[in-house]
């Protein structure tokens, strides 16, 4: 089995969205600002319900925010 890995574009979608901050993210959603610095660099997979938080934030499904890759 190859390794698997949750990819995301939670640091374009910020920008995409006012220039958020991670700071400003991690208070939408219910979590730290580490918490989401370890998403955008693929070092952190979130649950589900943190999923769908950010995703709501954006108002873009889930599949536009992370993505499912195994290498």
């Amino acid at each position: 089995m190859g390794k698997h890995q949750i990819e995301n574009k939670v640091r374009q979608l910020r920008f995409e969205n006012g220039q958020m901050t991670q700071s400003g993210l991690a208070d939408k959603v219910g979590v730290t600002r580490q918490t989401i610095l370890s998403l955008e660099a693929c070092r952190y997979s979130p649950s589900l319900e943190l999923a769908f938080r950010i995703a709501q934030v954006f108002q873009v499904p889930l599949e536009e925010v992370f993505q499912y890759s195994e290498n």
